[in-house]
């Protein structure tokens, strides 16, 4: 499965000016109307409440596409920091009008991917020793970016797309007609790992019998994954899922399993507040 480390130039561009057009279109006409002079000023950004930074390298590009000669003085921190509240994360200088022009978008891509970096520290450091993953709940478009903000706060990735690992659901089983033909067909078609989803013990014994590589327990109470891990036996890893929340990860942590998949990470983290000031 992919995991996303790092961004390339090229992705970040693609999103910088894609987010800069729907927001100027065809000018800001406030800052146009009110600037006189186009001065260079400097901008601080803090942290308005503890979080784990991510999209940085993001926020540097909206600058510098607005203003070629835009400069970052003081500390380089690097995605995946901690900042306390009131904390000082990064500065920009630059023409007061490429200040004014990028400011939103630059937040709101670094208040985004922080949110779920902040998020999945929290998930990691309760969940241990269980790795914590993601899911495909991402936003159409921005996925890249959104794992690579959970590998900032310490998650793993799980498949990127369907094109880079094999993960049988509840309805590939149905149009199969059950897990064992699920898998039968799959091993046709691949010689890779195969992935299958269960919701009961006679599903996991099922993919059990079919060597199944990792078996996903879906949305099953922590007594009933205690009984799954027993008859599964370390013969193949074992993943939990199903709305998981904060609260929920102590009563799964130490029953034996290998992770746990967390589609609120992503679909359902909070933007951060960080703030953007120009010094007069």
């Amino acid at each position: 499965m992919t995991q996303i480390n790092s961004l390339t130039t090229g992705q970040i561009d693609a999103l910088v000016k894609l987010a800069l057009a729907e927001d100027l279109g065809s000018g800001d006409i406030t800052t146009d109307g009110i600037l006189v002079q186009d001065d260079t000023a400097t901008a601080v950004v803090t942290a308005k409440e503890p979080l784990i930074v991510c999209g940085l390298d993001i926020f540097r590009r909206v600058f510098l596409y607005l203003d070629g000669d835009a400069t970052f003085p003081g500390s380089a921190p690097s995605d995946g920091t901690e900042f306390a509240a009131q904390a000082e994360i990064i500065q920009v200088q630059a023409k007061t009008s490429a200040l004014l022009k990028g400011e939103r978008t630059a937040l709101n891509i670094v208040q985004r991917l922080s949110g779920i970096a902040t998020l999945t520290r929290k998930f990691v450091e309760t969940a241990q020793p269980v790795t914590i993953l993601d899911t495909r709940k991402t936003t159409p478009g921005l996925r890249i970016f959104e794992k690579y903000a959970v590998h900032c706060g310490g998650g793993t990735n799980h498949r990127f797309g369907l094109f880079d690992a094999v993960l049988i659901k509840d309805n590939h089983i149905k149009i199969a007609g059950g897990i064992t033909s699920a898998i039968k067909r799959i091993r046709k078609q691949t010689s890779g790992k195969i992935e299958v989803e269960t919701v009961n013990l006679d599903e996991v014994r099922e993919a059990l019998a079919m060597n199944a590589d990792i078996i996903m327990l879906d949305n099953m109470a922590p007594e009933t994954v205690k009984k799954a891990v027993a008859l599964i036996d370390g013969k193949s890893k074992i993943e939990v899922s199903g709305s998981m929340g904060l609260a929920d990860l102590s009563r799964y942590n130490q029953l034996g399993i290998d992770t746990i998949s967390v589609g609120a990470l992503t679909h359902s983290a909070r933007s951060v507040d960080i703030s953007m000031n120009i010094k007069i």
